[in-house]
């Protein structure tokens, strides 16, 4: 038995400074890599005892025999629910960042909930305390003598605001205080106040892990150097020269060159390791640096494997050695992976990811957004994914949404032929954003159709002394008292007896289409004659067939002005004086 390294989760609310952070200890730029600033798939950080030692210099006593801090950087947008519980399954701690000034916000929230579901113990880095007006920056420079050297206006700025945090860590059921005013860790959370920017404080935090770490962890960090290895899959990726490879997080055991590993995937592997690829400390495995190459490693350890086979894999599913009869870890693994199902509709959007975890993200981003779902796939958009989005029942459906994925030559073809509209992004919210925007264009479009076809309230008077023909047709001025009247619609009389159809509206001689509220033109109406079915001073409404008064009242209503609204009610007390139900 030996004792690991201990594996620390960074979780927090979406551009609070967690890649920030860890930037801050490993001296690199990850966060410059992200897509959107935001960090989109776990990633692993190894940090040696030594580069810790480094970092908290002074503050660097006692005696550690833990090897270091292995840390999980997790997505900080709210879609990634499951790979942050999947991270929490998996840390051994957890850091919680938040933004001293903006305080909990709903991935906070999320997080806190995570961690108290998964009984992982956590501390709170209070982040960007060099965002509190007037605070003078010291470099890397411990919290506590930071602090001592800032005006006692500022102090109470930062208590005031530490204290907030501390309060509503309360009222989701924690006891917390600042870190240096605890006495007893096992049972109040520490609130670290930090710059991940400037490196104040963060020294103070390693401290604070590793002496959690060691002191309350100790019995759970024992493994053993010789046991069955058991991993979490990270990413499936290609790393030139190997083929496929997958990052994984071995979390227990042992992992050697020629084991036979189970991985979990669709469908379940089994296959032999061909190479062990560990990333120079300081590193992240999926940043591309040079790996080591290493004949075996031990738990805790972010490692990249190469083996056959492994195109199948699926991000956040288990890798399990065995070294007897491997059918018994194969239903085990095939049945974690059953466990984890995308529930779809008979009809919806297509989307395409490139991890499991992505694609319950995904999922779930749509479902709160009352977005159905017909088909949800891992890997690259296919022809057949843009056939299954052809056959949609709804326009707004016909709709391909993809997630780090690409494009196949042969759905370029379709998609061109199709018309199917392709949604593509390396940041889900953005995806979910581009895809309602325009879901809100088309259906303004098919609105203004409808609006512009459906016949809408009219009513108008005849004018005294503006008969300037008796029939075929009537010619006559009119004054529009309310709504609209077009060209072509039926108008009928106050007892609503049918009279005749509008065939022409004039104005000094210009043909217009309609005529609006208060204009007075000169209205040619085929079928009355003046003097027999109509008489000047008449009231005369446009005559709105059953099914378009339908779609007016139910649908169209609040786009109405409140003189076509006064018209409308008017036709339907006439249209319902005979018969109540009609047009409802």
């Amino acid at each position: 038995m030996t004792l690991r390294t201990p594996i620390v989760c960074v979780l927090g609310h979406v551009d609070h400074g967690k890649t920030t952070l860890l930037d801050r200890i490993r001296g690199s730029t990850i966060v410059d890599l992200e897509s959107g600033a935001i960090t989109q798939h776990i990633g692993a950080t190894e940090v040696p005892i030594s580069a810790i030692a480094k970092v908290c210099g002074p503050l660097f006593t006692g005696k550690f025999i833990v090897p270091g801090l292995l840390f999980i950087d997790t997505p900080g947008h709210h879609a990634f629910t499951t790979l942050r519980s999947r991270g929490g399954a998996l840390a051994d701690i957890a850091v919680l960042v938040v933004d001293i000034n903006e305080g909990f916000l709903p991935q906070t929230i999320e997080s806190l909930n995570i961690l108290k579901k998964s009984r992982t113990p956590f501390v709170v880095a209070a982040n960007k305390i060099d965002r509190i007006n007037g605070w003078q920056t010291h470099e890397n420079m411990p919290f506590v003598q930071g602090y001592q050297k800032q005006t006692a206006h500022i102090q109470q700025e930062l208590d005031r605001e530490l204290y907030e945090l501390i309060g509503k860590l309360y009222e989701y059921g924690f006891s917390a205080d600042r870190y240096d005013r605890i006495s007893d860790f096992r049972t109040t959370v520490s609130v670290i106040p930090i710059s991940a920017k400037t490196g104040e404080g963060v020294s103070d935090m390693l401290m604070v892990l590793l002496g959690l770490a060691q002191r309350f962890l100790e019995e759970n960090l024992r493994v053993s150097t010789t046991g069955a290895g058991v991993c979490t899959i990270l990413e499936v990726g290609e790393t030139t020269g190997l083929g496929t490879t997958v990052d994984v997080i071995l979390h227990d055991g042992r992992l050697s060159v020629g084991d036979t590993i189970v991985v979990g995937g669709q469908p379940v592997v089994t296959t032999k390791v061909r190479a062990l690829l560990k990333p120079k400390p300081m590193t992240e495995i999926w940043s591309n640096e040079i790996y080591d190459h290493v004949k075996h490693v031990t738990a805790a350890s972010g490692i990249a494997i190469a083996a056959p086979n492994l195109e199948h894999a699926i991000a956040g599913s288990t890798i399990r050695v065995v070294s007897d009869d491997a059918s018994l870890v194969v239903k085990e693994i095939e049945s974690e992976i059953s466990a984890v199902q995308i529930t779809t509709d008979s009809d919806g959007v297509v989307i395409s990811a490139d991890t499991i975890g992505s694609l319950e993200a995904i999922t779930g981003e749509l479902r709160s957004a009352d977005i159905p779902i017909r088909v949800a796939k891992i890997g690259n958009i296919s022809r057949r994914d843009v056939i299954e989005a052809e056959t949609s029942n709804d326009p707004l459906y016909r709709t391909i949404i993809g997630f780090r994925v690409d494009t196949l030559p042969d759905a370029e073809e379709e998609l061109q032929r199709s018309g199917t509209k392709l949604f593509r992004s390396d940041v889900i919210y953005q995806l979910i954003e581009d895809y309602q925007n325009w879901v809100s264009k088309e259906k303004a479009i098919v609105e203004k159709k409808i609006s512009e076809a459906v016949i809408k309230p009219g009513r108008f008077m005849l004018l005294d002394g503006c008969v300037f023909r008796q029939s075929n047709p009537a010619v006559v001025g009119v004054r529009i008292i309310g709504g609209v009247v077009r060209t072509g619609v039926a108008v009928m009389r106050t007892d609503g007896v049918q009279i005749g159809i509008v065939k022409g509206i004039q104005e000094h001689g210009e043909s217009l289409r309609d005529a609006r509220y208060r204009d007075e033109v000169a209205f040619a109406i085929e079928g009355p004659t003046v003097g027999r079915q109509i008489k000047e001073r008449d009231m005369l409404f446009v005559d709105i067939p059953e099914r378009h008064a339908k779609m007016v009242e139910q649908e169209l209503r609040n786009t109405l002005s409140p003189d076509a609204i006064e018209t409308f009610e008017e036709f339907l007390a006439i249209k319902r004086k005979d018969n109540p139900f009609w047009g409802r």
